[in-house]
């Protein structure tokens, strides 16, 4: 079963690489979603379905925390995974997004090895099929 992917960052090349990244992994796409801050990111899945999401934290006008925080305020939003990927990776603010019910924190730059692992880690290994460097 393909996945509906949800990235929200503010940075256009950011949300290019993680589209890109995803194929270079094997990851089954179904459709990907963009959004440029949290609030957009909400908007998204009002009207979508979407399987997983990769967030950035430090984003203008709503950022990664508020939407997490947002989506645990609702029911049926609280059960998508989060995936955080930022530069922004203390222990101390990976603890508080872990509190938050976030999956995995991914530091920037990250490789198709990571997100591959990630995905399967979460959603299982069925949605990461082959890929060019690493068969499955």
């Amino acid at each position: 079963m393909a996945l509906n992917i949800l990235v929200v960052d503010d940075s256009a090349i950011v949300r290019a690489v993680i589209r890109k990244t995803l194929g270079l992994a094997g990851v089954d796409v179904g459709q990907i979603f963009e959004a440029e801050n949290g609030q957009q990111g909400l908007d998204v899945l009002k009207n979508q379905w979407v399987d997983l999401i990769f967030a950035d934290i430090n984003m203008p006008v709503m950022t990664g925390v508020e939407m997490i925080d947002r989506m645990n305020a609702h029911n049926l939003l609280k059960t998508v995974p989060v995936v955080v990927v930022s530069t922004d990776g203390s222990a101390t603010r990976v603890e508080e997004l872990k509190a938050k019910g976030v999956r995995e924190f991914v530091r920037k730059p990250f490789t198709p090895e990571i997100i591959r692992k990630v995905v399967a880690d979460i959603l299982g290994g069925e949605h990461v099929g082959r890929s060019a460097n690493h068969p499955a």
